[in-house]
């Protein structure tokens, strides 16, 4: 019998996102001006102000003001009457020095002896139903959200009434094969400008996010997902039918309540640690990118079409708990789970030391990845610069989301001789 997923995002302006953007803007240039960085910095964000707070340990100085004023502004709260704005927002530091007892699990004299800087499992997974090896329904919310996020800062005149909160939201029917048929449901909330009654608001913007957003959302795609957009499809606009009060004045954000939003989407599994604001040393982050790797290179290389992968730790141990692999009857090798486990175990070295390596994770590339999700995304070289409260100016060129690189399809096929 077909059955019914579903799996939301967030735009760069929810307030959890702001807060998610903050803490890892804090985590780059504390990495750009000194990459042995330790830090877990929170962030809360709310009307007419932002609370940091967490632990450092660097050798380095930021103006921790200027970098959050820096971010809200590029989110693009920069009206007083949003009541959060860059310029006008108080800004409280309570940002302290990295408990030695951690430290000390962490650190060793031989890197590659790193212990893991918390307990914890962490996942990854990966499909088949996208190029991006991403459940589907995840990534047309992201999508939705991004083509409505180029709208509000490159043609605006689109859709002049835009403001930076909105989510998103999409149901889709799959066969009993676990194929998707079609998209049953898209739900899209977009903050907004005051520009008439309810019903005038509602009604244009229902109008353009069904005749603009989608159609350019659809176009996008491969044809065999553009016919999943059928005149069936069930639309909710703004369902409360008025959206003005939003982001940090209409709620509170905090940093790392969006993880299924930043992972899968409800597919696969969650360790329920969160990413934002973590340097590299936190398994919680590093471990889950180091499994989406092993997961989309797994499945890129054909050996199965999709898989769920697990990694455990204990604080200040370097070698993993143990490895989990769950490839859903769906594996081609004619081997178990665990044999398959076993294998990746070979191929891949999960030691916090060497995941940071392979993956390049003492560089200050965590700002992209705090909207529209960690995984799925594209792996690219830019430069970034930053700025020093001395005014010492930084170029650094890093690559991004290293973890989406299919650089390890051909180990993957000569160890399983596929």
């Amino acid at each position: 019998m077909p059955y019914l997923f579903t799996s939301e995002s967030v735009s760069e302006g929810h307030p959890d996102k702001v807060a998610d953007q903050i803490s890892d803007a804090l985590i780059d240039h504390f990495l750009a001006f000194d990459e042995t960085s330790k830090v877990a910095c929170e962030t809360l964000v709310t009307t007419g102000q932002v609370v940091l707070a967490g632990e450092v340990k660097s050798k380095t100085y930021l103006d921790v003001q200027t970098i959050a004023r820096e971010v809200i502004r590029r989110i693009g709260y920069t009206k007083s009457e949003y009541m959060f704005e860059a310029n006008s927002c108080g800004i409280f530091s309570a940002i302290h020095e990295q408990s030695p007892d951690i430290n000390q699990g962490v650190e060793r004299k031989n890197p590659e002896d790193q212990g893991a800087g918390d307990q914890g499992m962490m996942f990854g997974y990966a499909t088949k139903e996208t190029e991006n090896y991403m459940p589907l329904a995840l990534d047309l919310a992201h999508k939705i959200l991004q083509e409505m996020s180029y709208i509000r800062n490159y043609e605006l005149s689109l859709m002049p009434y835009l403001r930076p909160d909105a989510k998103s939201q999409v149901t889709i029917e799959y066969s009993d094969d676990n194929q998707p048929q079609r998209i049953d449901t898209i739900v899209v909330s977009t903050q907004h400008d005051d520009f008439g009654s309810d019903e005038e608001m509602l009604k244009k913007i229902r109008q353009d996010v069904v005749n603009i957003v989608i159609p350019r959302v659809k176009a996008k795609l491969k044809p065999e997902l553009q016919k999943l957009f059928t005149d069936e499809i069930t639309y909710h606009i703004n369902p409360t039918g008025k959206f003005v009060i939003g982001g940090p004045h209409g709620d509170t954000g905090l940093t790392g309540r969006k993880i299924i939003v930043d992972t899968y989407g409800g597919k696969g599994a969650h360790g329920g640690g969160a990413f934002s604001g973590k340097d590299p040393s936190k398994v919680d982050r590093s471990a889950a990118y180091a499994t989406r790797h092993i997961a989309k290179n797994l499945v890129a290389a054909g050996l199965c079409d999709e898989v769920l992968v697990q990694v455990s730790y204990a604080i200040g141990v370097a070698k993993p708990c143990g490895l989990y692999i769950n490839t859903y009857g769906t594996a081609k090798v004619g081997l178990t789970d665990g044999e398959i486990a076993k294998k990746v175990e070979e191929i891949f070295d999960l030691r916090p030391y060497a995941i940071e390596t392979r993956l390049k994770l003492r560089n200050p590339i965590y700002s992209e990845t705090a909207a529209y999700g960690h995984m799925g995304r594209e792996p690219k070289k830019i430069t970034k610069v930053f700025v020093s409260p001395e005014g010492k100016k930084l170029e650094k060129e890093v690559e991004l989301f290293t973890w989406e690189k299919l650089d390890y399809v051909d180990n993957v096929k000569a160890a399983f001789n596929i």
